[in-house]
């Protein structure tokens, strides 16, 4: 598959909460996340996904759509790390369906959020991430602090952003 082409046919829209593509996009995020949150299902886990699909600012989520096919989500939030509330906001569930990747499409999405963060007056903002360190500083994240959360060691990174 060229991946210019399929780059041309990819759209970056809002998910709003009333949208088709709120399960099966909340489902990946359970899928993949959902062992940072104990305690939450599945069920309690794509209502707090629905609340986060908010209509500008923080917090916002985004899809990549390939038609009418969601094929990746980034969101922009205002809490994704309970035990360091003091920054905010973040850049958080970043991800993209396994046979999509490697096509740039994370690099749009995260382009987005950052495009929303500025919008909503934010000069600077923060992803955590156990593995995509070298991916999120090509596109200008700074590495902040190693530390382990809830089990697994991450990395947090600072994104200076200009308005």
């Amino acid at each position: 598959m060229d991946k210019d082409v399929v780059m041309r046919d990819i759209t970056i829209v809002r998910l709003i909460p009333d949208s088709d593509h709120v399960d099966t996009v909340a489902s990946w995020t359970f899928a993949e996340w959902g062992h940072l949150h104990p305690g939450s299902t599945a069920d309690s886990y794509r209502e707090a996904f629905r609340r986060e699909c908010g209509e500008g600012g923080v917090p916002s989520v985004f899809v990549a759509m390939h038609g009418n096919r969601p094929v990746g989500t980034a969101a922009l939030l205002a809490e994704d790390m309970d035990s360091r509330p003091e920054l905010t906001p973040w850049l958080a569930s970043v991800f993209v369906l396994p046979e999509w990747r490697g096509q740039g499409i994370a690099a749009r999405l995260i382009r987005r959020v950052e495009e929303e963060a500025v919008d909503s007056g934010f000069s600077q903002f923060y992803l955590y991430t156990p593995d995509q360190q070298g991916l999120y500083r090509r596109l200008g994240w700074q590495e902040l602090e190693e530390l382990s959360y809830r089990g697994e060691a991450v990395t947090i990174m600072l994104r200076q952003l200009e308005a």
